[in-house]
């Protein structure tokens, strides 16, 4: 018996490995969006077949609703239509930075779409969000500070003056 376990071991731990990277290797997963809530949050079906809590790292959108010791925000009706015009009946691919979930439980994710588009830099460079980072989650906090500038200097979204185009 000890002879078969010297060689099954080795075996079993090498099929684990080549299983690993089989699934390393496998095209992106692309996951169906359920729900929006608002304009960086939302949830989707994970693989497992159940729902599940993202939140967008690095960026905030305005409130759009009262709830606790939040109030509506100046344009988080606008961010909020535009994250369900975006996401509904659309499937997403998740990218994780250092810390995979808040506080409450929520996944942390940056988003992109079939088609490429990366969903919270959209956000960001058409006025629908403020960066905010907070570490150790800051893999693309250059990119999204250097689309704030200029959806502030273009005057796009939450940067119109007076609310006006």
């Amino acid at each position: 018996m000890k002879q078969y376990t010297r060689f099954l071991l080795p075996l079993l731990f090498l099929f684990a490995l080549v299983q690993a990277l089989s699934q390393a290797q496998q095209k992106p997963q692309f996951l169906p969006v359920s729900k929006v809530v608002d304009g960086d949050t939302f949830w989707l079906i994970n693989a497992k077949g159940q729902e599940e809590k993202i939140r967008l790292i690095g960026v905030n959108t305005p409130e759009v609703r009262n709830t606790g010791r939040t109030k509506i925000e100046y344009f988080g009706k606008e961010s909020s239509d535009f994250a369900k015009r975006i996401l509904m009946g659309k499937k997403v691919r998740l990218e994780y930075d250092i810390q995979r979930q808040d506080r409450y439980r929520r996944t942390l994710a940056y988003v992109y779409l079939e088609d490429g588009t990366f969903f919270n830099a959209l956000l960001v460079k058409e006025g629908y969000a403020q960066v905010a980072t907070y570490p150790p989650n800051v893999k693309y906090e250059t990119l999204f500070l250097k689309l704030q500038q200029n959806a502030r200097a273009k005057h796009k979204g939450l940067w119109m003056p007076d609310g006006k185009e």
